[in-house]
């Protein structure tokens, strides 16, 4: 599932959601279907690992392991 960027046009909030195809997106604020999809920023590369490695252990502890390549997810789960 994709990441994308909304902007409510009831409530004006500005969010980030994952959205499957068959899905509507809703604004969290205020529950509106009236949303225009912004453009996403792009992410810098990382110049420095060990920053990296400390939000995948953040990720990880949230229960958030969409960040990590299939390896990675195998070498996590042993």
């Amino acid at each position: 599932m994709p990441i994308y960027a909304f902007n409510c046009q009831e409530c004006h909030n500005d969010f980030e959601t994952l959205v499957r195809s068959s899905d509507v997106p809703v604004c969290p604020s205020c529950g509106s279907a009236k949303l225009q999809q912004q453009v996403a920023k792009i992410c810098v590369e990382i110049k420095y690992p060990a920053i990296a490695k400390s939000w995948r252990r953040q990720a990880v502890k949230e229960g958030d392991l969409t960040n990590f390549s299939k390896q990675e997810l195998q070498t996590k789960k042993s």
